[in-house]
């Protein structure tokens, strides 16, 4: 993570500070609290900046779907979140919050108020900087007047966010942002199992190949783990390895580890698949403990990577 913020900050250094950075998180990855730190090189250490109260920086996160109101309504809770759990993650937020259990989204009243934000000048003469928890969060109204700011940006202004998805927002969106990858909290990245890997490697080969028996045979094989968790590990795995595969599409190999395995079925596949095959996979790991056949469950999910490819 040095490194990155080292890259960041050499960045504003040479007056080269892009004016979209997407960070690329795992959950509870520390996003936030390095775009903080480089926020706070930005803009001269400033000491209002670590405090999280510097005028010309404004935050953004995710709210209950159902509520009225905007980010900056919760400024207090956000402050306190990210300074005392810097590694916090998207469950905490909400703890935070007191939204646990709810739908949550950024919705279009919010991308109103930024617009609002942003078509005012910078109070003290530098960058104006609106820092967005979770973009793919956005429902779509919200995000396509975000795109309109990105294609023509104000002066000075600067769009940082923090990702669990990139593969979910709009390909728009993503191609006017610097995207950076940040290890996880680790220390590392996503380690790969190979069990899993070799589980995953036997689906995608049948699905890519139209054989539908071969890939009902590695459902059987999921729904035949011999735990919940190992389930959970291989959903978590394969939503790792379909990111990469949508990084390559997109043109980002690097960003995607240099991944020779992924590479290949990115091009054998629909570039409407990761997404697709993420979805699902999302709602097998969801399913999974609760009082739903093992069997049908995943059953389910080869049929949707089946149809999609």
């Amino acid at each position: 993570m040095s490194e990155l913020l080292n890259t960041l900050c050499g960045m504003a250094d040479t007056g080269r500070v892009p004016h979209a950075i997407l960070l690329h998180e795992e959950d509870g990855g520390g996003g936030v609290a390095l775009g903080m730190k480089f926020l706070e090189h930005l803009y001269g250490g400033n000491p209002r900046v670590a405090k999280m109260i510097h005028p010309d920086i404004h935050f953004v996160f995710p709210l209950i779907l159902s509520g009225d109101a905007v980010s900056e309504q919760y400024a207090k809770e956000w402050r306190a979140l990210v300074q005392e759990n810097p590694g916090f993650s998207e469950g905490d937020l909400y703890d935070a919050l007191g939204f646990e259990g709810k739908n949550t989204v950024i919705s279009v009243k919010e991308a109103n108020f930024l617009l609002g934000v942003l078509s005012r000048y910078s109070l003290e003469g530098g960058y104006t900087t609106v820092v967005i928890y979770l973009p793919e969060k956005m429902n779509s109204v919200a995000a396509n007047k975000l795109l309109k700011i990105l294609e023509e940006p104000p002066q000075q202004t600067l769009f940082l966010m923090v990702t669990h998805a990139p593969e979910r927002l709009l390909p728009t969106i993503l191609s006017r942002c610097q995207l950076f990858r940040l290890e996880s909290s680790g220390g590392a990245e996503v380690t790969l199992r190979y069990d899993d890997g070799g589980l995953l490697a036997s689906l995608m080969d049948a699905v890519i190949a139209r054989d539908l028996s071969a890939a009902l045979e590695v459902g059987e094989q999921l729904a035949a783990l011999p735990s919940r968790d190992s389930m959970r590990a291989f959903c978590r795995y394969a939503a790792e390895k379909m990111r990469r595969v949508f990084l390559v599409q997109q043109g980002l190999s690097s960003l995607a580890g240099d991944d020779a395995e992924a590479a290949t079925w990115a091009a054998a596949c629909k570039k409407t698949f990761p997404r697709k095959a993420l979805e699902a996979l999302d709602k097998a790991s969801a399913l999974i403990g609760r009082n739903v056949n093992q069997k049908i469950l995943f059953t389910d999910l080869v049929d949707r990577f089946y149809v999609n490819i």
